[in-house]
């Protein structure tokens, strides 16, 4: 299972991405999103919430120590989550825009979760 969180941490950074720059774009062209963005959302999400929680089990369920770094970046991704959640609604007034951007921070954050494995603060 430490092998999947580790080799699956770099697909879930590069489809926040690649989706985060996708968003960007189209908001730089003035375009709506359509149904290929929204599904690119819902993957990076996936992939990245996967990693959370993969990451929750490693260090619960198989008593791993990961680092405080390492489980704040995690925590954060998953916070940031649970507030676009909360105002998807304002977010929908520049979608492409918002939801682009959250997912470059996001894809920065798990950079930052990567480069921070077993340190503490």
């Amino acid at each position: 299972m430490r092998s999947l969180h580790q080799t699956w941490a770099w697909v879930a950074v590069a489809v926040a991405g690649v989706v985060g720059l996708w968003g960007v774009f189209l908001a730089w062209r003035q375009k709506e999103p359509g149904r290929p963005f929204w599904v690119g959302v819902g993957a990076a999400a996936i992939t990245m919430l996967g990693q959370v929680v993969l990451g929750v089990y490693l260090i619960g369920g198989e008593g791993l120590s990961a680092g405080d770094q390492h489980v704040f970046y995690g925590f954060l991704i998953a916070f940031i989550f649970a507030f676009a959640y909360i105002y998807r609604s304002t977010m929908a007034r520049k979608p492409a825009l918002y939801y682009g951007a959250m997912l470059l921070f996001i894809m920065g954050l798990g950079l930052r979760s990567i480069t921070n494995w077993n340190l503490d603060f």
